[in-house]
């Protein structure tokens, strides 16, 4: 029997390799930015078309290379970073493995043009599916340019298995927020096809935070800042009143590297713990600076997740540093022990001399019973001068109230059959639940999610037929989102439009609100806080349930548009509510699958009265 093991073919393996840290467009950019932050460059230019499947580029003025080291780059496990087994445990650049460029270019279309600030020409290099198609010398500026094409053009199992292009785009741009965030004097552009997303100068931290999400996010900010002999700790965190109902704007750095840890998340959700609901997430971008001996960054593939050596230490100084900066900045409620001013306005300025005590003045001789005129001769008799003269006249209009009929009101305890001949009569009970006698005892209905499934199930019927109509706003409203939540928002522009939305695209990153469903009624709408609760919303359904876009965009404005728990309602109203829950399909679950209606039998109510 011959020998059936065999060492792999180079190309195969690099495809195996690519598997790992290759996984999608988002991925080759993450590993180019941080080769270009590797290098030392100062400016990095971001090109992407078709969300990165066509082509992503990227042009740098770092330190280039030699026509050895471009060459020698795209071999498997070459790296400038390490050179022995110990430097493993000083590491302070992006990468060092060396499998990022021989990945890429085993499953993709490369071209690099590469030059060092001393050398007058530089080096292009093509390379298709690990194979070197040419090598010459080239006029270039200093620095590298690198350019991907046909992503996974040899791999096309891989291709069928991306995104759209909206999805893919949104993961190069959280690649790119983080790598932007981490170094704020660094100068980004990202371009998609032709379309600048972002232009970011240099500057500080805040400042790249706000050019990043938006200039709202300015007086969203509260510094934190730490120094112990653990760990450095610096950054930023926002205030629990703009805290979104979804995560994504949580960023953990660890000597400027972004990961993903839960324990320390955990520790700034306790920093937060009662100025929060438990379905909220604070913002925040914290950088940790800490001795590299003391961290392992050679867990995972990507690169984003650390074993720390006092993990538990981290935690507290971390959860102590923002629970010092939310007080420190008066976010949480404190009491001021110097001065109590809560009675500071009772307080007079006059001097004790000039204050008159007040004087009761009345008539000893008044008599109710008395007529006009001897009311008048004892207001001309007294020695006191009345301002003013009460009337007896009318007084007996006041028992007439006994004489007009009394309505009759339908009891609780009527008979069904009663109930059945007239209109039924409905109780709001402390504007929360609607109440409503039965034959068997009583119904209870809570009229926010009555109201949120028949939403739901109104515009699943407009997202199907595409006929949601639109009630036009006096002044159209303008919203401007962050990348991220603008590229979400284009791709479910149309869907968004069959709810009854009137929205068009209005610039870089901007939205213009014209009208929206007529379904929410007539009362005073929030155009763009409605706008943007209902993407919140939908983000927050896609990670949580894995719901469908149209599913979830329902969900979503059902839930942000019903009418809410303390909301008073009339009885017309209430008979128009519970007429429109039982025509819906499914009346007696809400949209989070909780039960509607509750009844309470006599048989139960006999028992709490300790009826036999």
């Amino acid at each position: 029997m011959t020998d059936i093991i065999h060492l792999l073919p180079d190309a195969v393996a690099n495809q195996i390799a690519a598997g790992e840290v290759v996984q999608r467009p988002a991925s080759a950019v993450k590993e180019l930015l941080e080769n270009s932050i590797d290098a030392g460059a100062d400016k990095i230019q971001l090109v992407v078309k078709d969300a990165g499947k066509a082509l992503i580029q990227i042009i740098d003025n770092g330190c280039g290379m030699s026509v050895t080291d471009a060459r020698m780059c795209f071999e498997r496990h070459a790296t400038s970073k390490v050179k022995k087994a110990e430097d493993l445990f000083a590491i302070r650049t992006m990468g060092f493995r060396g499998e990022a460029m021989a990945s890429i270019a085993a499953i993709a279309q490369v071209e690099m043009k590469t030059r060092r600030h001393e050398d007058e020409i530089g080096t292009c290099i093509s390379i298709e599916g690990a194979q070197v198609i040419n090598q010459e010398p080239v006029a270039t500026a200093a620095g590298t340019q690198i350019s991907i094409k046909n992503l996974f053009f040899n791999t096309p199992a891989r291709r069928n298995f991306l995104k759209s292009n909206p999805v893919e785009m949104r993961h190069i741009l959280d690649e790119f927020q983080r790598v932007a965030l981490a170094h704020p004097g660094v100068f980004f552009s990202l371009h998609h096809d032709g379309v600048e997303i972002f232009n970011l100068p240099k500057g500080n931290l805040k400042q790249r935070i706000v050019h990043l999400f938006g200039n709202n996010y300015n007086e969203r900010l509260v510094p934190v800042e730490e120094e112990t002999t653990i760990i450095n700790l610096k950054g930023y965190i926002g205030k629990p009143a703009f805290a979104k109902k979804t995560r994504g704007e949580q960023f953990f750095f660890v000597n400027n590297r972004f990961i993903k840890d839960p324990y320390l998340n955990h520790a700034v959700s306790s920093a937060f713990e009662e100025l929060l609901p438990d379905d909220s997430y604070p913002l925040y971008v914290l950088f940790i600076e800490i001795d590299p001996s003391k961290i392992d960054v050679n867990v995972h593939p990507t690169k984003t997740e650390i074993k720390y050596l006092d993990e538990k230490s981290i935690y507290a100084i971390l959860k102590s540093a923002v629970k010092r900066s939310i007080g420190r900045y008066n976010i949480a409620p404190s009491l001021d022990f110097d001065q109590e001013t809560g009675f500071s306005n009772m307080i007079t300025q006059k001097a004790v001399e000039d204050i008159v005590p007040p004087s009761i003045n009345f008539n000893p001789d008044f008599n109710p019973f008395a007529s006009d005129k001897s009311v008048a001769n004892s207001y001309a008799s007294s020695p006191r001068n009345y301002e003013a003269k009460p009337s007896t006249k009318n007084w007996g209009s006041l028992y007439e109230i006994t004489e007009q009929p009394v309505v009759e009101q339908t009891s609780i305890y009527a008979d069904e059959t009663v109930l059945e001949t007239k209109q039924k009569q409905y109780m709001q009970l402390h504007n929360r639940y609607i109440v409503s006698q039965i034959k068997s005892g009583l119904m209870v209905i809570d009229q926010q999610m009555a109201h949120e499934r028949i939403l739901y199930e109104r515009f699943l019927v407009h997202l199907e037929d595409r006929k949601g109509a639109s009630q036009q706003s006096l002044f159209p409203q303008t919203i401007t989102l962050n990348a991220n939540d603008f590229e979400l928002a284009k791709s479910l522009l149309d869907d968004i439009k069959s709810l009854g939305f009137d929205v068009r695209e209005f610039g870089k990153n901007t939205l213009v609100v014209e009208g929206v469903p007529v379904d929410l009624g007539s009362s005073n709408i929030n155009e763009t806080q409605l706008f943007e609760q209902l993407i919140e919303g939908f983000k927050n359904s896609q990670q949580e349930l894995k719901l469908s876009k149209r599913d979830s965009l329902a969900r979503s404005l059902a839930k942000n548009s019903a009418i809410k728990a303390g909301t008073s309602l009339g009885q017309e109203e209430m008979n128009t509510l519970i007429d429109e829950l039982f025509a819906c399909k499914t009346p007696n679950f809400s949209v989070s699958g909780k039960p509607i209606i509750q009844t309470i039998t006599l048989a139960e109510l006999d028992k709490k009265f300790e009826k036999s």
